[in-house]
């Protein structure tokens, strides 16, 4: 872990002030009319997302000032430091701007390619799911660990769609291809909320074609301290350089890349 910040707090309470100062932003305006902006179709940014964005690089920057920052929003500020930060201020943007209650915060730590620390906060239900690498995974006080169903017959999976419309198409088609083998499905409009779930054993897997590093990274970490595998659609380890994901226990993962890959 990281040496203690400014303060003299450690690298998990400057990431837990940071991520519930982007949760005050972000419930304060949450179903107000937003000012949005289109980054992309389907890819919103409105005026809360940059202003808890803020809240959290200030944090930051407050403690650890040499630390480098990646956030959704913003240019990367990096000064050539092993640490890294990793921000999404809402992940979840179209639901939170429609007024949808399914958002996240997320917040990420790394020291070169290795996450240490991962944080998942849902600020409605006021449930952070969080880990430290080698310390487990929890959800508030209690640990958590992936589901333990071994037949998509039975599981419940989830996937949400992304902007590209090439990816899109491919992940219905693998949506479509599988719907007689598994119990059920769910969009859930946050990739971060969706694998945080997976980690606490709501779903059983979670799959996605093209994510950002804020995405997902603290997810990796979240997952793995809570006993799953996630994977590249080619079965490869995920970590910081990951764009694509699959995420459950080893057996389901399995059956899953069975499937997908004809086998």
């Amino acid at each position: 872990m990281t040496e203690l910040s400014e303060n003299g707090l450690t690298s998990l309470e400057v990431a837990r002030r940071a991520v519930m100062a982007a949760a005050e932003v972000a419930v304060s305006r949450f179903g107000q009319p937003h000012k949005v902006e289109n980054k992309s179709r389907g890819n919103l940014v409105t005026e809360a997302d940059k202003l808890a964005e803020k809240a959290m690089i200030d944090i930051i920057r407050r403690e650890y000032p040499q630390h480098n920052i990646i956030s959704e929003e913003s240019e990367p500020s990096l000064s050539g430091s092993d640490y890294t930060w990793f921000f999404d201020p809402i992940d979840g943007t179209n639901n939170y701007n429609f007024g949808l209650p399914f958002f996240a915060i997320t917040a990420a730590l790394t020291k070169g390619d290795e996450i240490l620390l991962g944080l998942v906060y849902d600020p409605l239900r006021q449930e952070l799911f969080w880990a430290e690498k080698g310390k487990g995974a929890f959800l508030n006080n209690s640990p958590i660990s992936v589901g333990q169903r071994t037949k998509l017959e039975s599981s419940i999976l989830a996937f949400d769609l992304g902007y590209s419309a090439e990816h899109r198409r491919e992940v219905l088609r693998v949506a479509q291809s599988l719907w007689v083998d598994m119990h059920t499905m769910r969009v859930i409009g946050s990739a971060a909320l969706g694998l945080a779930y997976v980690a606490a054993g709501r779903f059983d897997l979670y799959f996605h074609r093209f994510l950002y590093p804020w995405d997902m990274i603290a997810d990796v970490l979240l997952i793995s301290e809570a006993g799953g595998l996630v994977t590249d659609w080619e079965g490869k380890p995920a970590g910081v350089h990951t764009s694509q994901v699959i995420a459950a226990n080893s057996t389901l993962h399995g059956e899953f890349m069975r499937l997908i890959q004809g086998g």
